[in-house]
């Protein structure tokens, strides 16, 4: 394998992420660069640095708003996620989300080519508000592609979170497909 991968867990995402340990922190930044030092031979490769941030795809994973019963109408309507549907791609004009076109394009292929269900999409009502994740956060920072996405789930924050044990799988095979065909997907999208 020449890719290198990397999981990152932040602390302090529900509130804010702007912490020594969050996701506001320079930890991923600093981690590409210190990679690309050693890649380098301990020298300092501004090029070999920029080409590691321009290949790298920053998946940033929490749950999503699947159709509650209850609360169908706070959905797009064609943009309703189902538990046991399969994973959930999260999308936000006002940029709470970081996903766009290439990102998404990559992650269905991802899923295409593993044999899962299509991924799904979340949409914020225009009139509803819309929290936010550390996808946009860790982008603006470090100037990598992101998407975020997750497992839908009913009542986020409530006590009684609910979410299908199909998509615990889904999600599991999709984050294999991401290590093992990442840069494949990639390297076939034509600027």
């Amino acid at each position: 394998d020449t890719d290198i991968s990397m999981i990152a867990m932040f602390d302090h995402e529900e509130v804010g992420s702007s912490s020594a340990t969050g996701a506001g922190s320079p930890i991923i930044g600093e981690a590409v660069k210190q990679i690309s030092h050693v890649l380098g031979a301990g020298s300092v490769s501004p090029i070999l640095h920029d080409r590691a941030i321009q290949r790298s795809l920053v998946l940033s994973i929490d749950q999503a708003h699947a159709v509650h019963p209850n609360y169908a109408s706070k959905h797009e309507k064609h943009h309703g996620p189902k538990m046991n549907g399969g994973m959930v791609i999260k999308r936000n004009s006002n940029q709470r989300y970081a996903t766009n076109g290439i990102t998404g394009l990559i992650v269905r292929e991802l899923a295409r080519r593993a044999g899962l269900p299509a991924v799904q999409e979340f949409v914020v009502r225009n009139d509803c508000g819309c929290g936010s994740t550390i996808g946009p956060v860790i982008s603006a920072s470090t100037g990598m592609r992101a998407i975020d996405m997750g497992c839908p789930q009913l009542s986020m924050h409530s006590i009684r979170e609910t979410m299908g044990v199909a998509d615990l799988t889904h999600g599991l095979a999709l984050f294999r497909a991401f290590f093992n065909d990442f840069s494949c997907v990639d390297s076939s999208i034509e600027d």
